[in-house]
């Protein structure tokens, strides 16, 4: 990290940060959100879902278990501790870069950004932005890292030129082209409708016991039926689900038939579109490892982990054919819905809990379960 480069982190609402830069050098604009996790930032920046966002971390130190080896898989050869194969957040924000002291370490976060060309900023009071933005909402804005300050005027300058992220289809750009085949040895088939899975929840469904097929997101449901599923994953991804018209009307399709479905994060969001429900953008989203779910058929509470920027609509939800299952117990949102007849549920939260708690994790395995009897 050279501590001769300056970082610059400004807000649309006119909000300017100056800080020390780490990571690459480069000039990137985006959504800006915090996270307020403890642990976790290597699966936070390879996370799908935060393409085309600047994360803001509000815990004060990052870094000090450095970065660890793709080469650390699960038996299916899965990486146990990234998200994806690569960095998909645009930059990141901290208020102070921790060197590492951990054996599992082998490279340094400076040093990972360096190599995937994103730009990071240290040195900021992220907690004082982070509720900025919890009482202005989301904003949009850049980061520039350089050899040189950036003056007031190309500061403004830049700000005109912001675009929003999340009026462009994002999943596209996170799905494979072609399906990818996990291969369990079993008799049951689980195919993802990829948006943007995490590696945490291929992990997972491998862990069941089932086959797994990554299907791209525009993907027909004739050639998801080739695959004969006993089961229908739709995943996590990026931006608004209202963007994702092709999977909704595939989503649509799909819950006609008596094939169980389970929608994660944006997975559910598009469940609920396709059900003929309605979603929203949140204030400023629900991103981090502790958010309390309520179980509204057993009155438990759950702890989840949670990264998404939109939301169902529960009013909405009455004018179809599921019923809300779990709600956010800080804000009341709606963090689950079950269809009245058939086996289709969705979750706002990651069950997976990669990382985070397991507390949900049993989903899972409940949901391969009940498929396996259809």
């Amino acid at each position: 990290m050279d501590d001769s480069q300056a970082a610059v982190l400004a807000l649309e609402d006119g909000t300017i940060l100056r800080g020390r830069g780490f990571g690459a050098l480069a000039d990137v604009s985006g959504e800006i959100v915090f996270n307020t996790s403890l642990i976790g930032y290597p699966e936070l920046l390879t996370d799908p879902s935060y393409l085309e966002q600047i994360v803001v971390m509000t815990y004060p130190i990052i870094g000090s278990y450095g970065v660890p080896s793709f080469s650390h898989c699960d038996e299916h050869g899965i990486p146990l501790h990234f998200e994806s194969e690569t960095i998909k957040v645009k930059g990141y924000a901290v208020h102070t870069l921790s060197k590492p002291s951990h054996w599992s370490s082998s490279r340094t976060v400076d040093d990972w950004l360096h190599e995937e060309k994103v730009p990071g900023v240290q040195g900021l009071d992220t907690r004082a932005l982070t509720r900025r933005i919890r009482t202005n909402g989301t904003m949009l804005g850049f980061l520039r890292v350089s050899e040189d300050a950036i003056e007031q005027d190309e500061i403004g300058s830049r700000l005109k030129q912001l675009v929003d992220p999340n009026k462009e289809d994002l999943v596209k750009k996170v799905s494979p082209s072609e399906p990818v085949n996990h291969v369990s040895n079993s008799d049951s088939t689980a195919v993802i409708i990829d948006c943007g899975v995490k590696y945490g929840i291929l992990r997972r469904l491998l862990a069941s016991g089932v086959n797994v097929v990554r299907v791209p997101y525009d993907y027909s449901v004739n050639d998801i039926l080739e695959f004969e599923p006993t089961s229908v994953v739709i995943s996590n991804g990026p931006g608004d689900p209202k963007n994702c018209q092709t999977t909704i009307e595939t989503t649509r399709e799909l819950m006609e038939t008596d094939i169980p479905i389970l929608g994660i994060c944006l997975g559910m969001q598009i469940l609920a579109l396709a059900a003929g429900g309605d979603t929203y953008k949140l204030k400023f989203g629900h991103r981090a490892v502790n958010h309390p779910c309520l179980d509204l058929k057993t009155g438990r509470c759950y702890i989840t982990t949670q990264n998404h920027g939109y939301s169902v609509d529960a009013g909405s939800i009455e004018r179809t054919k599921f019923d809300v299952r779990f709600l956010n117990a800080n804000d009341k949102t709606v963090e689950g819905i079950q269809h009245k007849q058939k086996k289709i549920i969705g979750v706002q939260w990651h069950p997976e809990g990669s990382p985070g708690p397991y507390d949900t994790e049993y989903l899972f395995d409940q949901f391969v379960k009940e498929s396996s009897k259809v």
